[in-house]
């Protein structure tokens, strides 16, 4: 069986007021959550954003940490951080593999 967009968890298929629903925040959190560069939806034709799933669970842990009081700067800050030291796993991994893989 051909996989669909919804198993795809970065296909761009969730509008603002879906995801805003969803999480129970307002709309204009999440377009602040989009100015300050936190996520990046992609924009349909007609201009509107929309979400992938791992997009909204980026939101998830915004919504979480702006509940324990961390500024929005801060938690751009950490997100980004979290996604840099996702990256450095990653090559450690593949350089691991690699080493590993020589006579």
């Amino acid at each position: 069986m051909a996989p669909t967009p919804l198993d795809d968890e970065n296909a761009p298929l969730y509008t603002v007021g879906q995801v805003a629903e969803m999480l129970a925040v307002k709309q204009a959190f999440l377009r602040r959550v989009d100015d300050l560069k936190v996520v990046s939806p992609r924009r349909s034709a007609g201009n509107q954003r929309r979400y992938t799933r791992y997009e909204i669970r980026i939101i998830q842990q915004v919504v979480s940490m702006a509940d324990e009081g961390i500024t929005m700067q801060a938690i751009r800050r950490i997100i980004e951080l979290e996604r840099q030291l996702a990256e450095v796993t990653r090559e450690r991994d593949d350089l691991a593999r690699r080493l590993a893989e020589l006579p």
